[in-house]
């Protein structure tokens, strides 16, 4: 049975100290095209966290009967089956979202945040715990979505999740809403975030050293 403390670790890595985005930059293309909105960021980050999480739990489950040369594929497949799931649902259910969202739902299956938790720890590790690094990693990953977007939307549309903040003074800044704008926030979220960490990393051992 997962301890607390351990799911609690699986969190902390997943959200802050090895964070799929600021800290292994992965899920960039992503996380650029989608983050024009809070809401499309939103909604793309519920759909990673239910692929990554029930992905890895699915692998971990079966990782014992999953031949080593043929891993990789398995693991695609699974994800496939949940991004087509993911894809169902938004057309069926969110035809708006779907078509604002476009093909960047189906590139959920070659994300290699989904693809590397797979293989890292749903195939050495019990399901529950893989089950929750994939909620953890997707977190992680939506939480950097929706920064990004909260800025881009704010300054872009003078918006957010749609709703207009500002007043009639308020003149957007086009160059947000465009791709410049993701690489630019993206950048500076990676930036403050490693930044932060450095600065973290280094009074601890300077602590330690008293």
């Amino acid at each position: 049975m997962i301890k607390l403390k351990e799911i609690k670790n699986i969190f902390t890595m997943g959200l802050i100290k090895d964070n799929p985005v600021y800290r292994q930059i992965l899920g960039i293309c992503s996380a650029l095209a989608v983050t024009n909105l809070m809401l499309n960021s939103l909604v793309m980050g519920i759909g990673l966290i239910f692929v990554a999480s029930f992905s890895s739990l699915t692998v971990s489950i079966i990782r014992r009967y999953t031949p080593k040369h043929i891993r990789m594929m398995v693991q695609t497949l699974i994800i496939s089956a949940y991004v087509i799931i993911v894809d169902i649902v938004l057309k069926a259910y969110f035809p708006t979202m779907s078509d604002a969202l476009g093909p960047y739902v189906g590139l959920i299956i070659t994300n290699c945040i989904i693809m590397g938790r797979c293989e890292s720890f749903a195939q050495k590790n019990p399901p529950i715990a893989s089950f929750f690094d994939g909620i953890a990693s997707g977190l992680g990953y939506t939480f950097v979505l929706l920064s990004v977007a909260f800025f881009r939307e704010f300054l872009g549309f003078g918006t957010l999740f749609g709703i207009s903040v500002v007043g009639d003074w308020w003149v957007n800044w086009i160059f947000m809403i465009m791709p410049p704008g993701a690489f630019f926030m993206m950048a500076i979220l990676i930036w403050v975030a490693n930044s932060f960490s450095s600065v973290k990393e280094e009074s601890t051992v300077t602590g330690g050293g008293h």
